[in-house]
């Protein structure tokens, strides 16, 4: 970390410092980049018809983050830590699959982003929950994109999702 740079409250050190070193600062908010998302993942229609849901969680997450390219550093506590890169466009066709994962979590689903380096895909609920799907299954990555950020970038295992 750079010596002119304080850690906010808001993030453990690590992901604060990452979070800087991506461009991001508090205060953050690119609406217009945020309404062209909302606008490319409404109008984009699978060609089997499955609409992408889009709502005020997943605008807010993108105003703030969209955009960013966070590395991950350090050895992570559980895992290896997770670079992200938060396009929400790196799912535009994955509209039936967060359908799928909308309807089994009783709530809508919105991409946020990808794992870089990865095919794992993230979204959020509209209560603001993110969570991250791949080849393996569907992981809850926390409550927030606060929390969700912290489990990727500092190697926390998230939790599974079942359907039990």
């Amino acid at each position: 970390m750079h010596p002119d740079r304080t850690s906010t409250t808001r993030f453990p050190v690590p992901v604060d410092a990452a979070l800087r070193d991506a461009g991001w600062q508090p205060g953050r908010w690119d609406i217009k980049q945020a309404e062209i998302w909302a606008d490319t993942l409404r109008e984009h229609l699978s060609p089997a018809g499955h609409r992408h849901a889009v709502f005020p969680a997943a605008v807010e997450a993108w105003a703030e983050f969209g955009g960013l390219r966070i590395a991950a550093r350090g050895p992570g506590r559980q895992v290896a830590p997770t670079p992200v890169d938060l396009d929400p466009l790196h799912a535009l066709h994955l509209a039936r699959t967060l359908g799928d994962l909308g309807r089994a979590l009783d709530s809508e689903v919105c991409p946020l982003g990808s794992e870089a380096g990865s095919e794992a895909v993230l979204a959020i609920d509209t209560e603001g929950r993110v969570y991250a799907l791949d080849h393996t299954g569907d992981w809850y990555l926390g409550p927030d994109i606060d929390h969700a950020l912290t489990c990727l970038l500092t190697g926390t295992e998230p939790a599974r999702l079942t359907t039990e």
